[in-house]
């Protein structure tokens, strides 16, 4: 009987560790067969970092103005019966702008024209009566206080026709000023006034303003730090000579064209903004086809030639917390998050003073899928055939 429990119990013992057996070999195969497949490395394009020689551009905010904006205003009190130019047209110099009525005023002419020749008819009476007295003070028939009072009335006639002939050549000149004509070459802005209105030399308001165009000024500013080196790029002992120094600028548009015409930065104010920390420089561009207008905006480039500088494209960077990273490729093709320090930079391209060295290697495009340590298939592209496609 013992015999047989025995047995029994052997069996089952042999039974149960054969299962558990079974059991964790299945479990083994199993994990392994689910267990997913490693990622294969992406394959992005990579760039080996070089040095070039390149023309660098600062560029600066800039509003841009005619060389005068002149103020059309009357100096004659009237009501404006003509307006003989649209708001935006060109007008030469000495062209009709308005016109203000000018009967009040020609009558005003007519009545110093009269009183001009009274004036010289009295003079001629004058003149006449000392003539007749002069031959009897000779001959000692009157004595001569008479000839000296008659001398003394051509001299008193003589200056009313001098203060006649003023009041009629001021009369012409109130005339002159009914017709209101354009004092240089340009383009008309706004008219706030309509025909009939009531102007005169107290209108708080200018009839139109006047931009003469045939060259552009363009204002720009310059921080303090920027001033300072601006003061050590160029030569020069004086901040005039500094100024001769600098090379022609160019000008970017609204749209970010460059006007085709360069220009010469010619005049710096002599002292800071305090509230904005600012000075403020003056370029002059020629504008012979009229593209520039008073009230246009774009942005001053002024180069700065440089020696060999690493070169890398905008595209393989980005920014976090206000500093530019790149992705460094090293040596296990795994990437690296590196800080690098921005000097300058001329078209789509940064020049890099600081965090890469020539001959190492980053990523072009695709940073927002990598992460620090991750390896990467590198595909080699040319920085001279981006050059090639995307000019500096």
């Amino acid at each position: 009987m013992k015999r047989t429990q025995l047995t029994t119990t052997r069996k089952l013992v042999s039974f149960l560790f054969l299962a558990s057996l079974t059991s964790a070999i299945y479990s083994c195969g199993s994990s392994t067969a689910n267990a997913p497949a490693e990622m294969p490395a992406q394959s992005l394009p990579v760039l080996t970092v070089s040095d070039h020689e390149v023309t660098a551009h600062r560029e600066f905010t800039a509003s841009i103005e005619g060389s005068r904006d002149i103020e059309i205003r009357p100096q004659v009190d009237g009501y404006l019966d003509k307006i003989s130019v649209d708001e935006g047209a060109y007008v030469r110099k000495g062209q009709t702008l308005f016109h203000i009525d000018a009967r009040p005023y020609s009558e005003q002419l007519n009545t110093a024209n009269a009183s001009l020749q009274s004036a010289k008819a009295a003079l001629e009476s004058a003149a006449i009566n000392v003539d007749k007295l002069a031959p009897l003070v000779a001959n000692n028939v009157i004595s001569d206080v008479q000839l000296k009072s008659a001398k003394a009335a051509y001299d008193a006639a003589k200056g009313n026709v001098a203060q006649a002939q003023a009041a009629v050549d001021a009369a012409k000149i109130n005339m002159g000023y009914t017709s209101i004509k354009a004092p240089a070459d340009g383009y008309i802005g706004t008219i706030p006034f309509k025909t009939g209105s009531l102007v005169g030399k107290g209108t708080m308001e200018a009839l139109t303003v006047l931009s003469e165009t045939k060259d552009i000024h363009v204002y720009f500013s310059m921080s303090e730090l920027d001033f300072l080196e601006f003061k050590n790029q160029f030569p020069g002992n004086t901040v005039e000579q500094k100024i001769k120094q600098i090379p022609p600028v160019e000008l970017l548009l609204a749209d970010n064209s460059i006007y085709p015409q360069k220009g010469k930065v010619e005049v710096v104010e002599g002292q800071f903004d305090k509230t904005m920390g600012a000075i403020n420089f003056r370029a002059t561009f020629p504008n012979v086809n009229g593209l520039l207008r008073s009230g246009n905006t774009g942005r001053i480039r002024i180069p700065r030639e440089l020696t060999k500088s690493v070169l890398i494209p905008q595209e393989a960077t980005f920014e976090l917390q206000d500093k530019v990273f790149v992705y460094a490729v090293l040596d296990s093709n795994k990437v690296e998050g590196r800080p690098v320090t921005v000097s300058d930079r001329s078209g789509r391209y940064y020049l890099i003073s600081s965090g890469l060295k020539p001959g190492e290697k980053i990523v072009y495009n695709g940073l927002d899928r990598l992460r620090d340590g991750m390896a990467i298939a590198p595909q080699k592209m040319s920085m001279d055939s981006l050059l090639l496609a995307n000019p500096i």
